[in-house]
């Protein structure tokens, strides 16, 4: 394969959400030199997020994309030089590592920070998408707080939608919860707490038909498969909770992931089974997924990073 070969990198830094500009900013102030690679969606999964109110050091709360042009500028002034650009392909059979950006060019690197995030999965309707931000999200963690003492729905039958409908059963008056079956795939511990949740009503073998509203939710249309009826609820947000997907497809064959595709890390560390690559927030995490813990995660990499590089005689 005839590959063009840009330039070498201390340290390469794939992805700019929060564990990217964090990875950024401490291995910059460590003066490593990284060069950071935005990715699809320069800022994550924050910059589809209206209110941020859960991270701390905003007392008032933010917007998430001017929270992450917050991160981007931090990392630039300590010196990380930050470009757009996607990681297309990699070659980790050797060292220094290859990474190809764009399709067109590679990149040698003495170490790598995997910071490339999860999307979550959608439904795919129209009226999700127009009102994602404005009532639909896909945390409940991150934005049940707005709707403390309303109606709301969620659909979902895993273990994640059981642990978000008892979330926002806590703060919410109604938890209107849709599943597609007749019974839930969530453990049996977690479906028992479900349905003993006098707040929280069931929907089965129900699909969510459109989303209501204009500027915002207000309702949501319901779809009973087996019957074919259809009823609206009176509802002030929708969770989707289907799912997240590891944004990982370019590392498969070359790091150890598991079955739904995030890359594992050896416990305590950011470190993968490949010497010199790192992972960071949520291409790793499939348990918390939240801002703050991306940002700590990439701080480990960063410091991981370091060591090794130390080790080697490069750093």
């Amino acid at each position: 394969m005839n590959r063009v070969i840009k330039e070498k990198v201390n340290c390469l830094i794939i992805g700019s959400g929060p564990a990217g500009y964090t990875a950024a900013i401490y291995s910059a102030r460590a003066n490593m030199k990284p060069v950071l690679y935005q990715g699809i969606q320069p800022g994550g999964q924050l910059t589809i997020t209206t209110e941020v109110e859960n991270y701390p050091g905003y007392p008032d709360g933010i917007q998430g994309p001017e929270m992450m042009i917050h991160f981007e500028k931090q990392a630039a002034r300590m010196g990380a030089d930050i470009r757009y650009g996607l990681a297309t392909n990699v070659d980790f059979s050797a060292h220094p590592l290859l990474v190809e950006i764009d399709e067109e060019y590679w990149i040698e690197a003495n170490s790598v920070i995997i910071s490339t995030g999860a999307s979550a999965k959608w439904l795919g309707l129209e009226s999700e998408q127009r009102l994602n931000g404005y009532g639909v999200s896909a945390c409940a963690v991150c934005d049940g707080f707005f709707f403390k003492g309303k109606e709301v729905a969620i659909i979902g039958a895993g273990d994640t939608a059981a642990e978000e409908a008892l979330y926002l059963s806590k703060i919410c008056s109604t938890v209107h919860m849709i599943v597609r079956r007749d019974q839930m795939r969530a453990s049996k511990i977690m479906q028992d707490r479900v349905i003993a949740t006098e707040n929280i009503k069931m929907y089965w073998n129900s699909e969510a038909d459109e989303v209501l509203g204009d500027k915002k939710v207000d309702g949501l249309r319901i779809l009973n498969n087996k019957t074919g009826e259809k009823q609206e609820i009176a509802i002030s947000a929708f969770f989707v909770a289907i799912g997240h997907e590891p944004n990982s497809k370019i590392f498969k064959g070359w790091l150890e992931m598991d079955e739904t595709g995030y890359i594992k890390t050896i416990p305590g560390t950011s470190k993968t089974n490949v010497a010199g690559v790192f992972a960071a927030g949520d291409v790793q995490d499939k348990i918390y997924r939240q801002a703050v813990t991306a940002a700590g995660s990439g701080c480990m990499a960063a410091l991981d990073a370091e060591r090794y590089l130390s080790e080697k005689g490069l750093h």
